[in-house]
């Protein structure tokens, strides 16, 4: 197999499945906060800012 139909081989590869593979992970990636246990996690973290060091 030569250096040039490698490439080709990657590039159609990378083209096809990778698009797919990157969509997907931007789907649940974007999701992961919406997920039913994460409610708490979210409202700790969205509150985390107004905590002062000695609240404990």
């Amino acid at each position: 197999m030569s250096l040039h139909s490698t490439y080709d081989l990657l590039r159609h590869l990378a083209d096809s499945w990778g698009l797919l593979v990157m969509t997907l992970v931007f789907l649940g990636l974007a999701a992961w906060p919406f997920r039913p246990g994460a409610r708490e996690h979210n409202r700790d973290a969205a509150n985390l800012i107004f905590k002062d060091e000695n609240d404990g």
